[in-house]
């Protein structure tokens, strides 16, 4: 025989209270699970630390994009040229002024180049990429070191740099115009040295910084 429905009535008190504590307890412990499968924190102590690998690729990147800058710089300075009627021989009059500005082009190129090779490198590590930009940095240092090495023992056992001629150029040495050019050229390569240096880290700090938005994202 089927039993009638019976109303059992109204919750009591201590019912509902315990329904909303389990509602509030559920609550809490839905709001405190992080759909995270991997937190940085968890990442960092095995990933962190310079890593070769990516410092090798933002070098390679930073040698690309130092052609790909010179032949724009040297297209525009082509334009320019074309354009205000300036000839080679009006060149050889100002080389102080030439090597002026040929050294801020080269300035310019160099440090777009690093900074863009360091931030493929932070992009690659994504962490630590301060070290991964000193790392673009430090091998373009030891590849100039071990290039000069081998052309300095080249002019030991065969004599080049007597054996140059270059009686075309205006310059004399010990005129005006050659010592500005020396000092010149001298502190073009420190500021290159050092701005290098600078962009290349900061290139690896804003390749770290999109992996940084996105965890702060995922968080």
């Amino acid at each position: 025989m089927v039993q009638p429905y019976e109303d059992p009535g109204p919750l009591s008190d201590t019912s509902t209270q315990r329904y909303e504590e389990a509602r509030a307890a559920a609550h809490r412990a839905m709001t405190s699970v992080r759909l995270v499968p991997d937190q940085p924190e968890t990442e960092r102590p095995a990933y962190r630390g310079f890593k070769a690998g990516a410092a090798f690729f933002g070098w390679l990147i930073a040698l690309a994009m130092t052609v790909f800058l010179s032949l724009v710089v040297a297209g525009l300075g082509g334009l320019a040229g074309y354009f205000l009627d300036y000839t080679l021989t009006d060149a050889r009059e100002h080389p102080t002024e030439v090597g002026l500005v040929g050294a801020v082009g080269v300035l310019v190129v160099l440090t777009l180049a690093y900074f863009t090779g360091g931030y493929v490198a932070g992009r690659l590590a994504r962490f630590d990429g301060k070290r991964q930009g000193f790392g673009v940095w430090l091998i373009t240092v030891l590849v100039v070191v071990l290039i000069a090495g081998i052309g300095a023992a080249l002019n030991v056992w065969y004599d080049a740099v007597d054996r140059l001629d270059r009686s075309d150029l205006p310059l004399r040495i010990g005129t005006l115009d050659s010592d500005v050019l020396l000092y010149g050229a001298l502190a073009t390569a420190g500021a290159v040295l050092l701005c290098t240096l600078i962009f290349a880290i900061l290139g690896g700090r804003a390749g770290r910084r999109f992996h940084d938005k996105i965890d702060r994202e995922l968080v």
